[in-house]
């Protein structure tokens, strides 16, 4: 019988993955040494929490977050207009048979741990753990 591909929901690949792995390390250096040459973006320090990419590996969805979490949108806005520049910059340094789209979202990890801890804190909560 043959299989379809489409009965079972599937993650990533391993070569997703490692291409994913590879764009956010490239990303962190791209921010971090400033190698964009635009002193606005270059002034926000910003924080790639992760990088997923799709199936053909022509897009990259980027999580980021600006440290300290304020200036979301004046980050997302100036991410959006040198998105040429930082594509040219990632492949530059990765062996990639294409440069993939890169698509930029607030990374909200950090908000959903914060609930998370404040709810297991809560003493209802600590009672049905320990019990």
């Amino acid at each position: 019988m043959a299989k379809n591909r489409f009965t079972e929901p599937r993650g990533p690949s391993t070569r997703q993955k490692k291409v994913a792995e590879m764009i956010r390390r490239r990303l962190s250096e791209i921010f971090s040494r400033g190698e964009i040459h635009d002193p606005d973006l270059n002034r926000i320090s910003i924080t790639v929490g992760d990088v997923r990419v799709s199936p053909d590996l022509r897009v990259a969805t980027a999580y980021v977050v600006p440290l300290g979490g304020e200036g979301q949108d004046d980050m997302l806005s100036l991410l959006q207009r040198n998105k040429g520049e930082i594509r040219r910059a990632v492949c530059h340094g990765l062996k990639l048979k294409f440069a993939p789209e890169l698509r930029f979202h607030l990374d909200d990890t950090f908000d959903q741990l914060e609930a998370t801890q404040r709810l297991m804190s809560q003493d209802a909560v600590r009672r049905d753990v320990e019990s």
